[in-house]
């Protein structure tokens, strides 16, 4: 049995390459003449850095230090891709997660947090004079409509009084007028992104996502959307654009830049081969840490799951948790870690044992 494991990674807990081998651990203990090929994917989100360190040969980290989304340092990379035709000085991917991500912070910080360090890490390889940015905007930590990042890059954002506002959420009401006098120029640019919500209204990003950054309270939400909406209108923005709400704003900071949106997953999985590894597969296995009501758009699951099922080859979910409101309908089974444990604790404290479990179980089940 040629059997394919295409997980993302579990966010905070495990990455997808170390969810890949414990499931494949689990499936060789109970059917050791399997074939397993490791694929682990990503979506814009966190390990999106590290899939293509993977899958490309000659790729580079490059150390950078830049301000967290609550200021502290954080001493992190970005990837410097070998040249090619179309990019002759070298493609440069930075990521949400590693700059400005939700989890280098302790605690939410919904008003202050923001994405500079991002913006700094792009600065970082355009001084290095990349031909091409890959940007993976999934998992930020805060809902700043990009202001911060598009700051780092020389942008200006100037309250009634002309001067430059707070960064973070609480100075988005404030802004007035934008200044991109000094704004660096986007080279070709693809923005790789996990979710398609607009960047203000009952889907955008300050109502689906803010509450996960910690903005919790109905009138603080209503805020924060409002002056998202306000944004857009000053960065001559469609605010109901699939993809602008992504990361917090981010999304549509970036189309203002000049750069295109692309589902994330699809883009990954194009460069890792993995529609043409799936063909010749008798099964998959994917996962990621919170299989959702938001899991079916645009995640890694459900790109496996197409893909696999265009090509008539069955998929299997592995996931931390199942929601009550996920739809699995997608798969013809699927194992949660917190089931599997007996609480979300210890699923947590272990993922990959647990893994291995799914693994062995899928195994018993689907071998035959």
């Amino acid at each position: 049995m040629r059997v394919v494991l295409a997980p993302d990674s579990f966010k905070g807990t495990i990455t997808a390459a170390d969810a890949a081998a414990a499931i494949a651990d689990g499936w060789a203990s109970v059917d050791p003449s399997a074939e397993l090929l490791m694929r682990p994917m990503a979506d814009g989100g966190e390990g999106t850095v590290a899939a293509f360190a993977a899958a490309v040969s000659g790729a580079k980290h490059m150390p950078v230090h830049v301000d967290g989304p609550a200021g502290a340092p954080v001493h992190t990379s970005w990837l410097l891709l070998p040249p090619t035709p179309e990019a002759p000085h070298g493609t440069g991917i930075v990521d949400v997660a590693s700059t400005s991500g939700i989890e280098l912070m302790d605690e939410p910080r919904p008003f202050d947090a923001d994405t500079r360090g991002f913006g700094q890490a792009i600065a970082a390889a355009l001084a290095h004079g990349v031909s091409r940015l890959v940007l993976g905007i999934g998992s930020s930590a805060s809902t700043d409509g990009g202001t911060g990042m598009l700051a780092a890059l020389g942008a200006r954002f100037l309250d009634a009084a002309g001067g430059e506002v707070a960064p973070g959420a609480r100075g988005l009401a404030d802004i007035v007028s934008v200044d991109f006098s000094a704004l660096r120029r986007a080279p070709d640019t693809r923005v790789l992104t996990d979710v398609t919500n607009p960047l203000a209204g009952d889907r955008g990003a300050a109502a689906v996502f803010g509450p996960q950054k910690g903005l919790t309270e109905a009138a603080d939400i209503a805020t924060v959307d409002a002056a998202l909406a306000q944004l857009a209108q000053l960065l001559e923005l469609n605010p109901a654009l699939p993809g602008a709400g992504a990361a917090g704003g981010v999304g549509g900071a970036l189309i203002a830049w000049g750069a295109a949106l692309a589902p994330g997953a699809q883009e990954v999985a194009q460069l890792l081969g993995l529609v043409d590894t799936i063909k010749a597969a008798d099964i998959v296995v994917t996962g990621e840490g919170s299989y959702d009501g938001q899991s079916g758009d645009g995640k890694v699951p459900s790109y496996v799951a197409g893909a696999a099922a265009a090509a008539g080859v069955p998929t299997v979910l592995v996931a931390g948790r199942v929601t009550a409101d996920a739809d699995t309908g997608l798969f013809a089974a699927s194992a949660s870690l917190t089931d599997l444990a007996g609480s979300s604790e210890s699923a947590l404290a272990d993922p990959a044992r647990y893994l291995r479990v799914a693994g062995a179980a899928f195994a018993r089940t689907l071998a035959r």
